[in-house]
């Protein structure tokens, strides 16, 4: 049990399961597909007793080694990428957020202070093209729901037919704010630069850009595809469970919707990515609803590169302000959220490790619990910082070699896709990105500051 006392909120689904843990370690250990009830006896350590049972956590962290080893090999692999958010203008009122804030105190009219913003698409594509000169290919967009935001100029022309646009469909015109952050195809647009992968888009994000319409969600991820998006972020997830949706973001789109955009987006031929976001008001049962949500997502798709589990930042946001939560995840839940996920996720090949939510040691344990996914190098990481973060903002690649090489793995630099992989040299001096449309292995800071390279 993490911060708060989950019973307190009368939850229908419960960690209980008529099962055993020895019965679901010893399917797990087989390779066999587990069931619901098997994953709790396993996030749980046994539903029979109170708390982490510690020898069995190490059965379970053992066995979810051993199928990362099976499935994956010995690699750990990461990306140059760079994160551009938006806008932290949004409508949705998560309980669980500090990146983003109210959308009216962005109106020209507002005499409000805040600590917001929104970039325009020709600052987007300044921002992106510094960093690929720099040798970065991957650049990831997650951003607020801005009621300026549309589609294409063809949405904007439907939502302002509305009588009521506003209080209709969620629609200002950019006219009323500070900064125009222009469509979303304008936003991709700019930030498609040479040839570098563009990861953007959630479900929520596709939800918006189709508000007002009876387009599909297949029709707008293949509009969006058009202007340049390549892969699209499973995030929007948190915890794909009703009743918890209902206590930690009731204004948000469901999980029937959120499993609708996925597959729009892989019916669009998009690959995408899946999430959780756990250690708030969740159980773990809710925990092991999502991954088999998720898993069966992936039985009939096929699209999901990665699995990320995400471990709640729970300072500076308003379930911790509003005493809903007292703290996030243990350490020995975020070990056995990876290995559960793992194990359970038969069908995903990678799973991921976060720096940025568990700092560097966690995030190397968590390598030997089924994790073999170490990120990006991140140029820019609002949304954790903002809600509490201690971690860093940037990784380098000589760092990455540093540390996975300390646990005996190979580090690999790898495309957004995991279709092209590169182990890194580990004895060179030093160590950069090589395929970026600018990347030549110089250090990613060293070219940043050299004008005879950022000229190239």
């Amino acid at each position: 049990m993490t911060g708060a006392a989950r019973d307190d909120f009368g939850f229908d689904h419960v960690p209980e399961t008529d099962q055993s843990f020895e019965e679901a370690l010893q399917k797990a250990r087989a390779g066999e597909r587990l069931s619901v009830a098997n994953g709790v006896e396993l996030m749980t350590t046994g539903t029979d007793s109170a708390g982490i049972d510690a020898r069995r956590k190490e059965l379970v962290l053992e066995a979810a080694d051993r199928r990362r080893a099976e499935m994956v090999g010995d690699e750990v692999t990461f990306v140059a990428n760079l994160n551009n958010n938006v806008t932290t203008a949004c409508t949705t009122g998560c309980l669980f957020c500090n990146f983003k804030n109210t959308a009216h105190l962005f109106e020209s009219d507002s005499d409000v202070d805040h600590q917001g913003f929104t970039k325009t698409p020709a600052e987007s594509r300044d921002i992106v093209a510094d960093a690929v000169e720099m040798g970065i290919y991957e650049v990831t967009s997650v951003s607020g729901l801005h009621p300026a935001l549309v589609l294409d100029e063809e949405h904007r022309e439907i939502l302002q037919s509305y009588d009521n646009p506003a209080a209709e469909v969620n629609y200002k015109p950019p006219e009323v704010y500070d900064a125009d952050p222009g469509t979303y195809a304008e936003q991709l647009a700019a930030m498609s630069v040479d040839g570098v992968h563009v990861h953007s888009m959630t479900p929520e994000e596709a939800h918006h850009a189709k508000r007002g319409t009876d387009w599909t969600y297949e029709e707008v991820y293949r509009r969006l595809d058009a202007a340049g998006l390549d892969s699209a972020p499973g995030t929007a997830a948190e915890i794909l469970v009703p009743e918890v949706r209902d206590v930690i973001c009731p204004g948000k789109i469901g999980t029937d919707e959120w499993v609708a955009g996925m597959e729009g987006a892989m019916q669009a031929g998009l690959d995408v990515t899946a999430t959780i976001m756990y250690g708030h008001v969740e159980n773990e049962m809710h925990r092991v609803m999502h991954l088999d949500v998720v898993r069966d997502l992936q039985d009939r798709y096929g699209g999901i590169t990665e699995f990320v589990p995400l471990s709640f930042v729970h300072q500076n946001t308003p379930l911790y302000d509003r005493g809903l939560v007292t703290g996030g995840a243990t350490d020995d839940e975020d070990e056995l959220m990876v290995a559960v996920a793992r194990l359970y996720l038969d069908n995903v090949d990678h799973i991921q490790s976060s720096w940025v939510k568990f700092g560097n040691a966690k995030a190397l344990k968590l390598l030997n619990c089924g994790a073999d996914d170490l990120m990006g190098t991140i140029l820019s990481e609002e949304i954790t910082k903002r809600a509490g973060g201690e971690f860093g903002e940037f990784r380098s690649f000589d760092e990455y070699v540093d540390m996975i090489t300390a646990i005996g793995r190979q580090p690999v630099e790898r495309s957004t896709d995991y279709r092209t992989r590169r182990p890194l040299d580990i004895d060179a001096d030093t160590h950069g990105p090589m395929l970026g449309p600018h990347a030549d292995g110089t250090p990613l800071l060293e070219r940043s500051r050299d004008p005879a390279l950022a000229d190239d």
